[in-house]
């Protein structure tokens, strides 16, 4: 007897069965064709064996591969004859009839024992039997394949349905996002049409404007050329004792003042005559409370301070960020430092002005009152005021002791960008976007003069310390002098090709620094009204500009988030790097050993 495992070898007998494998790699040498989707659909009902049998047959090449294949395959395995009771039991085996195998077994051994079982009458299974056998188990491989291959291609099928809608999908966005551009192509083009049809009147309006302010301009400086002569005459009269030649005059001033009166009458236009009280320009008529200006001979009483500063060596390499204050929720617009104190003010666009303690960078006080955004702010010379101008076009004077607003000088018609106190105290200046410039008398509180003679937006506003004179910068590109005593213009400087946004005097006046849109930083000469320097830090704009105290170096608040540093002598260049938004403001202590800048952010850096 042989028992057999499952490789098919037998303990005691022949070999009757070799196992065969075939790798899925073989290399048979047979070139496959490319099906395309489109030539041949795989369709529910065709997923049986003849559908396959006669899909290969179609394709006599590749049935003919596979035949040679499967008989090469039948040529390996050797047919070995099997033996009845082996078969017998490789059948229990197989139909699971467990029971039957265990008797027949039983019944065999007993006999073989008793040399009662005649085994040279044991023959062998006809070959059909194996041959059946083994096309049985070849064709539950076949089916077992085509099941799978049913259901790959059930996968294929659903796959390629689901890509089609996708396709499908993006096609109709595709079409709808060229109808759209196409759609917006055109209101384009008749935009620029219809832009293009008002260009005519557009440019029509604009030298209409220009005209117009041209001679608004020249009947105010005739009106108040007038009303100074007027004035002069009644002077004249009041101070004259009676005689036929000063009986005379009085006629004379009565037909020049009938004469403005007639030029000022409104022409039924609804303009309401002209009232000298309300007068917003330079006001001619002594008021009792007026002040006083200086004498301008003073001599500046820190310029041996400023010797002995100018005497140390200053570099802006050497400056390091120690200490950052987030000062404000919204922009910083503009630093002030107190005249004796390392205090600060800040302004910002939250409404808000502050007082901090330096360089500890406590908040000492916070103001409000303003009913826009703040632009600047200046100190008064002993200390104890603050003035702060803002998009409400006012001006404010803030008292530390008493804690609120004692003033508001109203007169400017547009936001005002900054101030200045005069060395006196008595005297502030301010400028405005409406392209004019003020100097207010505090103790009588009104406009003593109206700086006119820019053009456009007047954007700073500084006293030269210890005199009467007044440096503006405007949107026009231009510079300007001015005597505070009578808001004359004594000298403009011209250069810049933008729009200049900040300038300022050094510690000894004869220079002046001044910085534009474009990143332009100028130095200029004072007594040669020409300029010395012409740095380049653009192209992000400049927005202020100040001296240290030794005048030595020059620093700059950059629109691209950093503070330029310029070595006046060697004209070197470096950057301080901190804050995350632009740079709007930048200023000294008072012996250049801090350097302070605020910018869009809200923070307040303290650089030693």
């Amino acid at each position: 007897m042989a028992t057999h495992d499952l490789a098919g070898e037998s303990v005691d007998g022949p070999f009757y069965l070799e196992r065969v494998s075939i790798p899925e790699e073989s290399e048979d040498g047979f070139e496959y064709e490319e099906i395309h989707i489109e030539e041949q659909s795989v369709t529910e009902g065709e997923e049986d064996l003849d559908a396959a049998v006669k899909a290969l047959r179609d394709h006599p090449d590749n049935f003919e591969c596979v035949t040679e294949r499967v008989a090469s395959a039948k040529q390996k395995i050797r047919h070995i004859p099997e033996v009845v009771d082996d078969f017998i039991r490789n059948f229990l085996v197989k139909m699971g009839m467990s029971k039957t195998l265990d008797f027949f077994q039983t019944e065999w051994f007993e006999m073989q024992q008793k040399s009662t079982l005649k085994t040279d009458e044991v023959g062998f299974v006809p070959d059909v039997y194996t041959h059946n056998q083994l096309l049985d188990n070849e064709l539950k491989n076949v089916q077992r394949e085509r099941d799978s291959y049913k259901q790959k291609a059930f996968q294929a099928e659903e796959t390629i349905v689901k890509l089609q809608k996708e396709r499908d999908f993006h096609r109709l966005q595709h079409k709808r996002v060229v109808q759209e551009k196409n759609r917006l192509i055109e209101d384009i083009k008749r935009l620029k049409k219809h832009y293009a049809s008002y260009e005519p009147a557009l440019k029509q309006l604009n030298e209409k404007y220009q005209t117009a302010l041209r001679q608004k301009m020249l009947v105010s400086i005739e009106r108040d050329r007038a009303f100074g002569h007027v004035y002069n005459l009644e002077s004249t009269i009041d101070s004259s004792h009676s005689s036929p030649a000063t009986l005379r005059r009085p006629s004379e001033s009565q037909k020049v003042q009938e004469k403005v009166q007639r030029s000022t009458r409104p022409s039924g236009d609804g303009v309401s005559p002209y009232d000298p009280s309300r007068d917003p320009t330079k006001n001619t008529i002594k008021h009792p409370k007026d002040s006083e200006f200086p004498a301008s001979t003073r001599i500046n009483p820190f310029l041996p301070q400023i010797k002995e500063l100018s005497s140390q060596s200053t570099k802006g390499s050497n400056f390091s960020m120690t200490k950052s204050v987030k000062a404000h929720t919204l922009a910083v617009s503009c630093l002030a430092l107190h005249p004796r104190k390392i205090i600060v003010a800040s302004t910002s666009d939250d409404h808000l002005w502050r007082l901090w303690a330096m360089p500890e960078g406590e908040m000492i006080m916070t103001g409000e009152g303003h009913t826009d955004w703040l632009s600047s702010c200046s100190f008064h010379p002993n200390g104890g005021c603050l003035a702060t101008t803002s998009g409400d076009t006012t001006v404010r004077i803030w008292d530390f002791a008493k804690g609120r607003c004692v003033l508001t000088l109203e007169g400017h018609t547009n936001a005002t960008w900054g101030c200045s106190f005069h060395s006196c105290g008595d005297f502030v200046a301010s400028c405005s976007m409406d392209n004019t410039a003020k100097v207010w008398d505090l103790n009588s509180e009104r406009c003593r003069y109206t700086l006119r003679g820019h053009v456009d937006s007047v954007n700073s506003i500084m006293f030269l310390p210890f005199s009467n004179i007044l440096l503006t910068s405007s949107a026009d590109k231009t510079l300007s002098l001015w005597d505070a005593r009578n808001g004359l213009c004594a000298q403009t400087f011209y250069g810049h090709e933008h729009s200049c946004n900040s300038a300022a005097f050094n510690a000894l006046g004869d220079n002046v620094a001044s910085c534009d849109s474009n990143g332009v930083v100028k130095l200029w000469d004072v007594r040669n009204v020409s300029a010395l320097v012409t740095m380049d830090t653009g192209p992000q704009s400049s927005n202020q500009v100040t001296f240290s105290p030794n005048g030595r170096v020059l620093a700059v608040a950059s629109d691209d988030g950093s503070v330029k540093l310029m070595e006046v002598a060697s004209l070197h260049m470096s950057s301080l790097l901190g804050h995350s938004d632009a740079v709007q403001s930048v200023i000294f202590d008072h012996r250049g050993e801090y350097l302070l800048s605020a910018g869009s952010d809200g923070d307040i850096f303290l650089w030693s």
